[in-house]
């Protein structure tokens, strides 16, 4: 059901030589400057760089850059664009670092660790926020069977929804009596894979462990031992038993229920309501250098998230693009089950979930400050920020990385295009208001982190 380049072209309301345009442009590369210019644009305005390499990993919240790429959004901005999978987070950020990677789809959590020194040393910033919601958390078969058997409401195709860590906690208290610790997969340290399943087990009574000078891994005085695995290998590193469990986005949840290896137990939307997930990161040097190349790509970005959004069959035909091998490579129906409006469970218990993918909705697409201040306070909570720090650090550090002004120069350009409307753009300081969102109902507050830090039973503080 993959969908070829013509039928989507054939979906938009543009005319044909736009695309015949965007074609020609591709093949003669630096002479898109000479197009912008003859038709209107200004020569301030004009792309410094013209053709570029951005980095993705194979998930489906890397759609906004497919989307933007196949539907020729890039090629609107006079960009020429080349997708190139990477290997894991690490690589995908050392390369954006190094200039091989002009861009790169990332963790919300990479672009600010890495300008506070953790792990990699780096100055990134994002002015696009990809996509809502996303991830999962998939138990193994047999963890999923001992936690039917100790809670008998589980052993139906109604579980009572959400499923809270607190019914894992007798299974994870025997495996660490027994001296054999449940082990537990998750995509990287800073990813928000990392800290909805820390937040989860936390909120069930499970203590996830902690970072320290001494223990990279974050694994001190743990009732579970996290490890980062590359998320296309989740489904395989269950299978094989290396991990009981995982926290990874889609597909590969779903790739777990449809080869018959674990359950998926609870989505990111049940932990935290509308969290935010992946962002479109660069360095700071590359966004000084060219910063209407940067208006470019995000224009394009917003337009595709927009398309995203705009109809369930635009989405159907989203995953039929997505599931082809230079993207994220899994087959159709495994891709349509999440991205569709609806989730699958365990086999058989199939649920609407219309909000598991938002990437245009919400103002999904808008980077906020507080989005940035809780993953600093996460940061915090479990160790890799070693000392407390001030409210005032948490303002600033987000304001450094997250950069709303980036995003609002391309939107309000593409409300003067007439491709966004007003009521589109969020009036806001950056900061949402207190989300009370979250499964064990603490309120957070991006204003007030040393507050909200205080409210949790487990977790580093002042």
């Amino acid at each position: 059901m993959n969908q070829t380049t013509s039928d989507i072209s054939s979906t938009t309301d543009r005319s044909h030589c736009r695309p015949f345009l965007g074609r020609v442009i591709g093949v003669i590369g630096t002479a898109a400057l000479v197009f912008a210019l003859t038709f209107g644009a200004r020569a301030d305005d004009a792309p410094e760089k013209l053709e570029l390499t951005l980095g993705f990993i194979k998930l489906t919240d890397c759609a906004p850059l497919v989307i933007a790429k196949e539907l020729r959004y890039f090629e609107d901005e006079f960009l020429t664009v080349t997708l190139e999978a990477q290997a894991n987070w690490k690589i995908l950020l050392d390369r954006v670092i190094s200039g091989e990677l002009d861009g790169a789809h990332m963790l919300a959590g990479q672009p600010l660790a890495a300008t506070i020194g953790f792990g990699t040393k780096a100055h990134i910033v994002t002015g696009f926020s990809m996509d809502l919601n996303g991830n999962g958390i998939t138990l193994s078969n047999d963890v999923w069977k001992e936690m039917q058997k100790l809670t008998p409401s589980l052993n139906t195709l109604h579980v009572p929804r959400p499923v809270k860590a607190d019914l894992l906690k007798p299974v994870v208290d025997r495996l660490k009596r027994a001296g054999t610790p449940m082990r537990m997969g998750m995509v990287f340290p800073v990813s928000t894979h990392n800290y909805e399943l820390r937040y989860w087990l936390a909120a069930g009574g499970i203590n996830p462990g902690y970072y320290t000078e001494s223990d990279i891994n974050g694994n001190t005085d743990a009732d579970v031992l996290l490890s980062v695995t590359p998320p296309p290998q989740m489904p395989a590193t269950l299978a094989q038993g290396t991990i009981q469990g995982y926290c990874v986005g889609e597909p590969w949840n779903q790739q777990a229920v449809f080869k018959g290896i674990g359950v998926p137990v609870i989505t990111d939307y049940e932990i935290w309501k509308n969290n935010p997930e992946k962002v479109f990161g660069v360095t700071r040097q590359w966004a000084d250098a060219n910063p209407n190349t940067h208006t470019a790509l995000i224009k394009a970005l917003i337009r595709a998230a927009q398309w995203l959004d705009a109809s369930p069959e635009n989405r159907k035909k989203a995953c039929g693009i997505l599931s082809r091998p230079e993207y994220v490579g899994a087959d159709y129906a495994v891709i349509a089950n999440s991205m569709t409006g609806s989730f699958e469970y365990q086999k058989g218990e199939k649920l609407d979930l219309p909000d598991f993918n938002i990437f245009f909705r919400h103002f999904a697409t808008y980077p906020f400050y507080s989005d940035a201040v809780w993953y600093l306070s996460q940061m915090r909570r479990w160790g890799q920020i070693a000392e407390a720090k001030p409210d005032e650090w948490y303002r600033k550090t987000a304001e450094s990385v997250y950069r709303p002004d980036l995003y609002l120069k391309a939107a309000k350009a593409l409300v003067k295009e007439g491709n966004l409307s007003v009521k589109d753009l969020p009036r806001t300081d950056g900061y949402k208001p207190e989300d009370n969102g979250f499964i064990d109902g603490i309120g957070f507050d991006g204003r007030k982190p040393n507050d909200y830090l205080r409210k949790f039973p487990l977790g580093r503080k002042d």
